[in-house]
């Protein structure tokens, strides 16, 4: 009888964890709203484009590392052509306001220690990217890598009515401005 009360409030136990893990996001679901703060001294609110412009979020791992690095540059040197379109893009990190701003405005990156170091020349960005140091928002969009501890390099598209159009999940940093180019011509999105 024991070992059946048990198992029994195992299984329970086990599907209310289930149902505490947010569902993974799929094309089609709305994007969970978010209030971040970016590197432009704003706090950005999905719900404030809603209605108005199409929204990217370019989730990164860390600032300060080689592919973040090459992702933001990529995206840096490319903004007059994301900006052809009528859309409000941004990179996002659960890294804190300060590493987020001082990774934003870095021209030159140090990557790696000793004699292994080297430093990459990067356009400063010119787009906000967000800060999420609590993960909140990180978790609702189900980026964070359980193992790393941080987010995977996923990209969200979202439309003007809020929904997801697209999701990224093979984020190819050195060509990142031109896949997110082309993927706003195939969904698109309105030219300006």
């Amino acid at each position: 009888m024991r070992a059946l009360m048990a198992i029994g409030m195992a299984a329970a136990l086990a599907v209310g964890l289930t149902a505490q893990a947010p569902a993974e996001l799929k094309v089609g679901d709305m994007a969970p709203d978010f209030s971040l703060q970016g590197t432009d001294g704003k706090t950005h609110k999905l719900s404030d484009y809603r209605g108005k412009t199409a929204v990217v979020v370019a989730w990164f791992p860390k600032a300060f590392t080689q592919g973040c690095t090459i992702e933001c540059k990529s995206l840096a040197e490319n903004g007059d052509k994301i900006r052809k379109y009528q859309v409000a893009y941004f990179m996002a990190s659960t890294d804190t306001i300060e590493d987020t701003t001082a990774f934003a405005k870095a021209k030159t990156v140090t990557l790696g220690e000793g004699a292994n170091a080297r430093v990459v020349e990067k356009q400063e960005a010119d787009f906000p990217m967000l800060a999420d140091p609590t993960k909140a928002t990180a978790n609702r969009y189900g980026v964070i890598n359980p193992e790393r501890g941080f987010a995977n390099r996923w990209t969200f598209y979202i439309d003007k009515a809020g929904r997801i159009a697209y999701i990224d999940k093979a984020v190819r940093p050195a060509t990142s401005a031109e896949d997110m180019i082309a993927r706003l011509g195939e969904l698109k999105v309105q030219a300006q």
